[in-house]
């Protein structure tokens, strides 16, 4: 999961109020419920000692989505007077939480997230297509595939028997020609946007058509849905995302038990992931559910100031260090060296208390345990 769009949260001084916040409106009293819950959120940042003016920050935002009647998981981290960072994400929030830290809270908001998996979904007619593209950092864009031809689409069914092999053969050229391209804007939009995952849909012998002519690398990568729209379209696209998000995992995990083994470029453990991310040698770090990410690591100004004792931050240079949640000190380390971070929510692998990191460099003391017997 690639981290860049928290740096800028990381720019600023802490501390932090990170609020998740149920703006869902289901129910018949929303407005009312919103606002209990938002009076709950409120107290629980005072009672932490967050100041009026953070807490101000925060309401701002509440406000405006509550004025727009936005429904999901309202996210919030603001520091000072200022809001560093909100974003709505659909559904519940997995628990909702008020808390004020040196640092913000954000695993709920990137678990909630998920890991970012590309795709494409084209539903298609005999005639035409329409295309919706979602990249990598969310952002979602959709294109009508106007027809190439549109006469004859139907084949007859009756009528003169001499004139109906030329309008069937007519009928499937037009077939042929808007499945063609369909296919090559499938392919071209594929490539631009770098799809992981393309689902093809809707009319059966139109999805036949277009899978015929779409490239093999674009092919390789689709999956076919009869569906045309609605829920259950939404509910096989999400699968398949699913799907790959998994495949993408799995292989970290391989790819970590197979450098732990050799003892190469691969660590475990809290105190061993810290060190790591002090000299910015992790390239991903492992996060399973396993994980005790409430035990404190001490930190500084900068994002490499981590420790897991405050003596060992002194003599690092940190004059006053500060104990926060590991995972919010891990997290923002690994943001500000570029690294990426991978949420495991599944067995299959071996990391010392849920925790572990692909390195960079193995350094000389990796080396030299690789050499052991």
């Amino acid at each position: 999961m690639d981290l860049s769009f928290l740096r800028p949260l990381y720019d600023r001084p802490g501390p932090f109020a990170s609020v998740y916040l149920d703006m869902r409106r289901t129910e018949e009293e929303a407005p009312r419920a919103i606002e209990v819950r938002r009076h709950v959120r409120h107290k629980e940042l005072a009672d932490q000692g967050a100041p009026p003016e953070t807490i101000e920050a925060v309401e701002r935002v509440v406000r405006d989505e509550n004025e727009q009647r936005e429904s999901g998981c309202l996210v919030v981290f603001a520091s000072g007077d200022e809001v560093g960072y909100f974003e709505l994400l659909d559904g519940p929030p997995r628990a909702e939480l008020a808390r004020f830290a040196p640092l913000p809270h954000v695993i709920p908001l990137l678990a909630q997230r998920g890991e970012p998996v590309s795709h494409l979904l084209a539903v298609v007619n005999r005639l035409s297509g329409r295309i919706t593209s979602v990249a990598q950092d969310g952002t979602r864009w959709s294109v009508e595939v106007p027809p190439k031809a549109g006469f004859p689409v139907h084949k007859p069914k009756s009528g003169d028997m001499l004139s109906q092999p030329h309008y069937q053969r007519a009928a499937e050229d037009v077939w042929r020609a808007n499945a063609k391209r369909v296919a090559q804007t499938i392919d071209q939009i594929a490539e631009n946007c770098g799809s992981q995952v393309v689902v093809v849909a809707g009319d059966v012998r139109a999805r036949s058509a277009v899978l015929e002519q779409l490239s093999d690398p674009v092919l390789a990568r689709t999956v076919e849905s009869e569906r045309a729209g609605g829920p259950s379209l939404d509910a096989e696209v999400a699968r398949a995302v699913q799907l790959k998000r998994t495949e993408r995992i799995m292989a970290v995990v391989d790819r970590f038990n197979e450098q732990l083994t050799k003892r190469g470029r691969a660590v475990d453990g809290l105190k061993a992931v810290v060190g790591a991310l002090q000299k910015a040698q992790v390239a991903s770090l492992l996060i399973d559910d396993r994980a005790d990410s409430r035990a404190p690591v001490w930190t500084g100004p900068q994002p490499t100031d981590l420790a897991t004792s405050p003596d060992q931050l002194r003599e690092l240079g940190v004059a006053e260090p500060l104990p926060d949640r590991a995972d919010a000190a891990l997290i923002r380390a690994l943001a500000g060296t570029d690294g990426e971070l991978v949420l495991i929510s599944a067995d299959g692998w071996r990391a010392d208390h849920g925790l572990g990191a692909l390195l960079r460099y193995a350094d000389a003391s990796g080396a030299s345990e690789a050499a052991r017997p």
